[in-house]
């Protein structure tokens, strides 16, 4: 597969809210497979928020909840979805992005291994210790979870096992959108892979989240990106060009591994 269409589902997440975010989801699915999408992404913990209150009740293990019900929706729709939601593990809790297939099939699952202590995740949520690639139709995908995002060692580290397009899922507060949007791009041209991010949008509690979900190429390009309300946005990526762009400029080549 050289050519990819993925959607964004820029989501105004309501806190704690399962049923409502559920149904704006289920929404958002049925436009992206109407537009042919082989992809979706969906925000940073779309069905809770940051839902610290209630966050025991509301998180599941990996094969029940919202990760059954988000892994049944992929089936249907015939759809790959990578969406992140909070799963429990006995005792602990993580903040956990799960990839499933166009079957339902659950092909991975990252624990954020950054947490975001301004909105307190490193007092509830245990911190993963590996990052996650998968080998797709389209090439080796790598994924990313939010704050993660300000760490460019883990990129490329996923740069140095093959990734060719990396997903990132955040809530990303409207305040430091300048930092979201130059970020992605120096980790794409950095790195030279395709950097496909969604972001929720609007206010979730007391945080206004800044949108401006975007794909970009390994040059540093736009391909799509959303503005600050709601929506779906839908691009089409050119896998080759990773290739291409990594033969005329060779990064991996050049690296001094053994200085750094």
């Amino acid at each position: 597969m050289t050519k990819l269409t993925i959607s964004l589902a820029q989501m105004n997440i309501e806190m704690g809210d399962v049923a409502r975010n559920t149904t704006t989801m289920q929404r958002m699915v049925a436009e992206a497979a109407r537009r042919r999408s082989h992809l979706l992404l969906l925000p940073e913990l779309w069905s809770t928020g940051y839902a610290w209150g209630d966050y025991r009740d509301l998180a599941t293990s990996s094969n029940q909840g919202q990760f059954q019900e988000v892994s049944a929706i992929a089936q249907k729709a015939k759809m790959s979805i990578f969406a992140s939601m909070l799963e429990k593990r006995g005792e602990q809790f993580a903040n956990t992005g799960a990839f499933f297939a166009n079957n339902g099939r659950t092909l991975g699952l990252y624990r954020k291994m950054h947490l975001f202590r301004l909105f307190q995740e490193d007092k509830y949520l245990q911190a993963g210790s590996s990052w996650l690639t998968m080998d797709l139709p389209w090439g080796v995908t790598g994924v990313s979870i939010c704050y993660d995002l300000r760490f460019p060692e883990m990129f490329r580290a996923l740069a140095q096992d093959g990734t060719v397009l990396t997903l990132l899922v955040a809530e990303w507060p409207l305040e430091r959108i300048e930092h979201w949007r130059t970020l992605i791009r120096a980790r794409a041209i950095e790195n030279q892979m395709y950097i496909a991010a969604v972001n929720a949008a609007g206010a979730t509690g007391e945080t206004v989240f800044g949108g401006h979900s975007m794909i970009v190429d390994p040059w540093g390009n736009t391909v799509v990106e959303a503005g600050e309300e709601p929506m779906l946005i839908t691009g089409e990526i050119e896998m080759d060009k990773v290739a291409e762009i990594r033969q005329r400029i060779p990064i991996s080549e050049d690296r001094r591994a053994d200085l750094f």
